[in-house]
C-alpha cells in the first residue's frame, strides 16, 4: 500500500539537527510539528521488511544508518507538507477517492480493515496520512515535475538500460477442465476420477467441443466460461499444469495431475517472448522520468528549506 511513501530520500541526519531532551511519544519536531514515534517505527519496520525481503541481514551499523535515513526522510516529508499547505488544499473528495483506490485492492471491507489493523492503523488514522501524501504529491507535481524537461535521448537511454524489464515472456492461451480428487479417497475412487478424465480427453480428441465439455464436467470456477484461462505466463498456474501446457502445440490437449485432481489442458494459441517496443512505452517512460526529476528537484529544494527550519531530534529507545 502506498500510504506514506510520497518522497524517498537517503541522507544521514545533518549536523545542524539538534539532539534535545526526550519527548514522550515523539521522535522529532519540525517547526513545532511533532513526528510521532509510532509513525516512525511503523515506517522503519516497513523499510526493514523491504531489506529483509532481499535475503540480506542488516548489521548494527547499517541499522543505525537506516534509522537515521528513515527519520530524515520523515523530516523532509514534513517540510514538504508544510510548504504544500501554504499553496494547495487537499479536499475530502480527493481523500475519499484515494482511499477507495486502496480498498479496491482487497476482496471485502473486512479484509481492508484487517490490513489496516495489522499495520496499527484505522480508517480514522489513515485519512490524515492520505491527506499528507496527497499534499506532498501536489507540490512535487505542480512545482517540480510539471516543469521538468525530459529529452527523447534520456527516455531512449532509460529504455535501453532496462530492456529486461520490458520483456514479456512467452504466453499460451489456455483452456482447462478440472476433475477434483480428494487426497483422502481410496484407490478405487481415484481410479474412477482418472477414468472420467480419460473419457473427457477421448471425447475432445474425437472432435467434441472443449468448451461444452468444460461447462458439463469441470469442477473449476472457469467451467461456466468453457474452461477459458486466457493467456497464461510462466508462474501463473500450478507447476504440473504449466509444464504440460507449455509443452503443447496450439490445438493439442493433454492431462496434468496436481493436488487438486486431474486437469485436461488445451493450448489454444501461443505468443512468443517479446520486448515491448520503445514507441509503445515512450510516453509512459517520459512521464516517469519527469516524476523522478521532480522528486530530485524537490529534494534539492527541501534541503535548502531544511537548513533554515527548526528541527529537534529526540533520542528514542528501540520499540
Amino acid at each position: 500500500m502506498i500510504l506514506i511513501a510520497a518522497l524517498t530520500v537517503s541522507f544521514l541526519l545533518p549536523s545542524a539537527a539538534r539532539a534535545a531532551e526526550p519527548k514522550a511519544g515523539v521522535v522529532a519536531t519540525v517547526n513545532g510539528a511533532d513526528i510521532a514515534a509510532s509513525d516512525f517505527f511503523r515506517e522503519l519496520n516497513r523499510v526493514e521488511r523491504v531489506f529483509l525481503a532481499t535475503g540480506k541481514a542488516l548489521t548494527c551499523k547499517e541499522l543505525t544508518r537506516l534509522r537515521a535515513d528513515v527519520l530524515e526522510g520523515m523530516v523532509r516529508r514534513e517540510l514538504l507538507y508544510q510548504e504544500s499547505k501554504k499553496k494547495f488544499q487537499v479536499t475530502d473528495a480527493e481523500i475519499n477517492a484515494e482511499i477507495a483506490k486502496v480498498k479496491e485492492q482487497y476482496r471485502s471491507e473486512a479484509d481492508f480493515s484487517a490490513a489496516l489493523g495489522s499495520m496499527g492503523l484505522s480508517l480514522a488514522t489513515l485519512r490524515p496520512q492520505v491527506e499528507r501524501t496527497l499534499a506532498v504529491q501536489k507540490i512535487i507535481e505542480a512545482d517540480f515535475s510539471s516543469k521538468a524537461v525530459v529529452t527523447d535521448k534520456e527516455i531512449w537511454s532509460y529504455y535501453d538500460r532496462n530492456r529486461d524489464s520490458f520483456r514479456q515472456p512467452e504466453q499460451v492461451r489456455a483452456s482447462h477442465i478440472l476433475i477434483k480428487v480428494d487426497p483422502k479417497w481410496d484407490a478405487g475412487k481415484k481410479a474412477e476420477a482418472r477414468k472420467k478424465v480419460d473419457d473427457i480427453l477421448a471425447k475432445i480428441r474425437q472432435g467434441q467441443d472443449f468448451a461444452s465439455l468444460a461447462r458439463t464436467y469441470s469442477d473449476d470456477p472457469t467451467g461456466p466460461k468453457g474452461g477459458d484461462l486466457g493467456y497464461v505466463r510462466p508462474g501463473q498456474v500450478l507447476k504440473p499444469v504449466e509444464e504440460v501446457l507449455f509443452s503443447l502445440k496450439p490445438g493439442e490437449v493433454s492431462i496434468a495431475e496436481t493436488p487438486l485432481g486431474y486437469h485436461v489442458v488445451e493450448a489454444v494459441e501461443r505468443k512468443p517472448e517479446t520486448t515491448v517496443p520503445f514507441e509503445d512505452l515512450k510516453d509512459r517512460l517520459g512521464a516517469l522520468l519527469k516524476q523522478e526529476k521532480g522528486r530530485q528537484e524537490a529534494n534539492i529544494y527541501i534541503g535548502k528549506v531544511r537548513e533554515k527550519a527548526k528541527v529537534e531530534i529526540f533520542p528514542q529507545a528501540e520499540e
